[in-house]
């Protein structure tokens, strides 16, 4: 099994601005806001989270086969 991955690069749809964060282990991130231009993100429908979305990596949960939501 790989090992999870922590960090992600979030990239903004709106503005195209990038910058690398450390993921939660426990819990979704429903909320993001851009450094640049301070757009709100939310998951896009059918995603867990921002990281899911907007990220270059899956949030860990899914990364270890799972799902960080509640049922």
């Amino acid at each position: 099994m790989n090992p999870v991955i922590l960090e992600s690069v979030v990239t903004c749809p709106n503005c195209g601005f990038a910058r690398r964060e450390t993921m939660p282990t426990d819990a979704c991130q429903f909320y993001y806001e851009c450094a640049r231009c301070q757009t709100l993100l939310r998951p896009k429908p059918g995603d867990c989270c921002v990281f899911c979305s907007y990220g270059s990596e899956k949030c860990p949960p899914i990364q270890l086969g799972g799902c960080c939501c509640p049922a």
